[in-house]
């Protein structure tokens, strides 16, 4: 059982300043890094963005996720499984009128952790918005603007 993990469910680390979404922290390695997320009716996940090292794997659980693809958008529903490659342009979220139950794995991992605590730290205002900004190479998350998906939404 060496370099196995096991997170039991009562024990994973659930973020949830945002009102909208819970962020379940599951692993956070070298060779990858997961989380669960649950986004109630219709609210964002994340804003517009690409990875420059990392695919990113969706795999629907339960409800409903919208999700912008370059500048396609693309509906994912239980047991939808989508992969996006390193720089392609994506973001996501409930699907409006809908929950979404969402597993998300990066690969490779790279101390993801770390942002989604940032996140919930802005989320309560013991942290700015420019820290994201500011950590966008650290975190491999860099934001981009897309018309598309801020006529969708």
């Amino acid at each position: 059982m060496e370099n196995t993990l096991l997170v039991r469910a009562d024990q994973a680390e659930k973020l949830d300043a945002d009102p909208a979404a819970v962020v379940t922290l599951l692993a956070d390695l070298d060779g990858l890094t997961g989380n669960r997320s649950t986004f109630r009716d219709g609210s964002d996940g994340a804003p517009p963005h690409f990875h420059t090292r990392a695919s990113e794997l969706f795999f629907v659980l339960d409800g409903t996720l919208q999700v912008l693809l370059d500048q396609d958008l693309v509906t994912l529903e239980r047991g939808d499984f989508l992969v996006v490659p390193p720089r392609v342009p994506h973001a996501f979220g409930a699907l409006k009128g809908a929950d979404a139950d969402v597993l998300f794995v990066f690969t490779p991992g790279m101390g993801r952790f770390d942002y989604y605590r940032l996140l919930d730290r802005v989320q309560c205002g013991e942290a700015s918005p420019q820290e994201i900004r500011d950590s966008q190479d650290r975190f491999d998350n860099h934001y981009v603007d897309s018309p598309v998906w801020k006529a969708a939404r």
